[in-house]
């Protein structure tokens, strides 16, 4: 018995303001945070497709498996379908159609239809950094909304365009998800099949791979008449389907497939309703949701999959070049990064979900400059059509987003509470004695610096002394001027011994107190 598995990712994004331009605002101060939503981005051509979308895939595919569902309710092999669905695009549902999520919790309420886990923001999160905190809390923000929305919690995860390696899947683990899914790519399989159940290299969470021919005959194939394929049928489909050897086939396609990329004049509505019958014909072949499929088949193999060599279903290298390979991408990738202290700094939940916002990985799709079939693609999507303009744009609205982070955070407080704040690994303070001698002191903030200070070796805090690094750390990473001029003058004094230390503990502390009364 093989396993078919039919999973749609439902998402589209929140397209920005190609006429943003920070002449359009009278001043930064005055222009409130829900009007900055609306000026940062273009919600009313976000609408118009996001209706027209509605009107010519998600109702009519909705209802085409609705029916298929039914159909086939109370038969021993019946129809199944799993989707992974954005935070984004069930908050435009909420916010501009409401009866279309009324129509997937029409089909969630069937049986047959299971949610899969992914980051809210359909964002490239999962590549940030070591820790991975923001991704793990954008996974959490999808799985309580899914819980909310749907009642349903789920098991299987899908990361935001399939991306994978080694790392996330051991975080995704971590998270008590029972398997993740991702793309079927040969240089991962090598002689391989992708039709089989395989497991993490770095845990034993398994591994589901997308079968991406199969899938792309229909997703990219379909309306194809010069592929020697066309026209493609329900019947022919499924005995490709059913010629294919394995544990399990992964069909995995973007939901906008059915009715929007391929136009109901197509036959694509068609190929959709005859699909469940004539795979059912075949006495060996069954419609499983991907939970099952973990439940009834063990892992063959192992998929190792490094860091620095992150795959994903996306064009034909299937690794990240698709948002982060040219100039354009990576300047505003790093850009983007490098604005989560600043912003997780401020612990306000309006400006963060601005922020997240800006982290979807369409923006930077948006920015590609492949040429071929992967150029057509994404210039089919790219609102502006041009890689150029979208640069332009996400640079005038990032670069006016930071600007008004910059200037709250100069209220007292605010700059306060950024100084005390804990730093990312990589840039704590590690104490040592002599350039090439450690100690076993790293500190991450200003609460763990003068503790360090307190026990660390004498001649580690002369050799720092001595070499202004205190100084050019409190100022350069931790932001703080005031302490850092502190400590510079005291450098001046000459002391050593424990004298410099009680002096340098004494500076500390009392910056501290000052920062804590500024706080409360």
């Amino acid at each position: 018995m093989t396993d078919i598995c039919l999973m749609f990712e439902v998402h589209q994004p929140l397209r920005l303001n190609r006429n943003f331009h920070v002449d359009l605002l009278t001043s930064r101060l005055s222009t409130s945070k829900r009007d900055l939503f609306e000026l940062y981005f273009d919600n009313t051509l976000n609408r118009q497709i996001f209706d027209r979308v509605a009107r010519k895939c998600y109702f009519p595919a909705n209802n085409i498996i609705l029916e298929e569902i039914e159909r086939f309710k109370e038969e021993k092999k019946q129809f199944k379908v799993a989707y992974g669905i954005s935070g984004v695009f069930i908050e435009q549902c909420i916010r501009w159609r409401p009866s279309l999520l009324e129509s997937f919790k029409q089909l969630k309420q069937t049986g047959c239809v299971e949610f899969l886990g992914e980051t809210y923001y359909h964002s490239l999160a999962s590549l940030y950094d070591i820790n991975r905190t923001e991704f793990v809390e954008q996974v959490k923000m999808h799985r309580e909304l899914i819980k909310n929305v749907f009642d349903y919690e789920p098991r299987i995860f899908e990361n935001t365009e399939c991306l994978y390696n080694n790392a996330i899947a051991e975080t995704v683990a971590s998270m008590g998800f029972k398997a993740i899914v991702t793309e079927g790519v040969d240089w991962i399989l090598r002689w391989r099949s992708p039709d089989y159940v395989y497991k993490a290299k770095s845990s034993s969470i398994p591994v589901l791979l997308r079968n991406y021919r199969l899938s792309d005959d229909i997703g990219f194939r379909f309306s194809a008449r010069k592929w020697n394929g066309w026209p493609l049928t329900a019947s022919k489909y499924a005995s490709w389907l059913a010629g294919t050897k394995g544990q399990s086939i992964i069909l995995f396609m973007d939901y906008e497939t059915l009715g929007e990329h391929h136009w109901s004049e197509s036959g694509i509505h068609d190929f959709l309703r005859w699909l469940p019958r004539e795979v059912l014909k075949w006495n060996h072949l069954q419609w499983r949701t991907p939970s099952e499929v973990i439940r009834l088949h063990h892992p063959v193999g192992e998929i190792d999959v490094h860091e620095y060599a992150t795959a994903s279903w996306a064009d034909l290298e299937r690794d990240t070049s698709a948002w982060i390979s040219n100039p354009m991408q990576i300047t505003s990738y790093e850009l983007l990064k490098g604005l989560e202290p600043l912003v997780k700094g401020l612990g306000d939940k309006d400006w963060l979900r601005l922020w997240r916002y800006f982290q979807m990985s369409d923006h930077l799709y948006y920015m590609s400059v492949k040429g071929g079939g992967p150029g057509d693609v994404h210039s089919y999507f790219n609102p502006s059509g041009n890689p150029i303009d979208a640069f332009v744009s996400f640079s005038n609205i990032i670069s006016d987003f930071e600007a008004r982070i910059l200037q709250e955070l100069q209220k007292p407080h605010l700059a306060a509470k950024w100084i005390l704040r804990r730093l990312p690994t990589g840039k704590g303070f590690t104490f040592s004695q002599e350039f090439t001698r450690p100690t076993s002191f790293k500190t991450n903030d200003i609460f763990e610096f003068v503790d360090a200070i307190k026990n660390v070796p004498i001649r580690s805090i002369e050799y720092h002394m001595e070499r202004g690094d205190f100084e050019r750390w409190l100022s350069q990473v931790l932001g703080d001027d005031e302490l850092a001029k502190s400590i510079a003058l005291l450098n001046k004094q000459g002391l050593v011994g424990e004298t410099l230390r009680k002096n340098l503990i004494h500076i500390v502390e009392a910056r501290l107190e000052k920062l804590g009364a500024i706080t409360n």
